[in-house]
């Protein structure tokens, strides 16, 4: 099965563009939107419609095959082989954790926050609640 994942690079962000590819992978199997069995984009899709050179694709593609995350099926693709999801229990507490994080961000936009405002806060909390290390 195909998935529609769709690769979003910020070239202003100075995270190296594969591990760009790499994290939203990651984020895709935790949230599920990716699940095993699933066909990733082939490097040629993922360059028409990020203007990324294959090989950057093709460089995030192996590097999550080193992690177990992904196997390349020669002629047939690139394809989930693990997923990184929660059970469905822990998803439904997922859903109510997110619905709260809206209502958080809404509040922030409507007082006026930007984009890299709200970034440093959830890095700043991030940060001092799951300490790295």
């Amino acid at each position: 099965m195909v998935n529609a994942v769709e690769f979003r690079i910020d070239r202003r962000s100075g995270v190296a563009t594969y591990l760009q590819i790499v994290q939203q992978v990651r984020q895709a199997l935790r949230l599920g939107v990716l699940v095993e069995g699933d066909r990733l984009p082939t490097a040629a899709q993922v360059a028409a419609s990020t203007k990324v050179n294959p090989n950057t694709t093709l460089k995030a593609y192996r590097e999550l095959e080193r992690e177990g995350l992904v196997e390349p099926r020669p002629g047939l693709g690139t394809f989930v082989s693990r997923s990184l999801a929660r059970p469905e229990s822990a998803a439904d507490s997922d859903a109510l954790l997110r619905e709260e994080l809206r209502s958080w961000m809404e509040k922030a936009r409507t007082q006026g926050l930007s984009r890299e405002d709200v970034q440093a806060l959830l890095n700043a909390v991030l940060e001092e609640r799951y300490p790295a290390g």
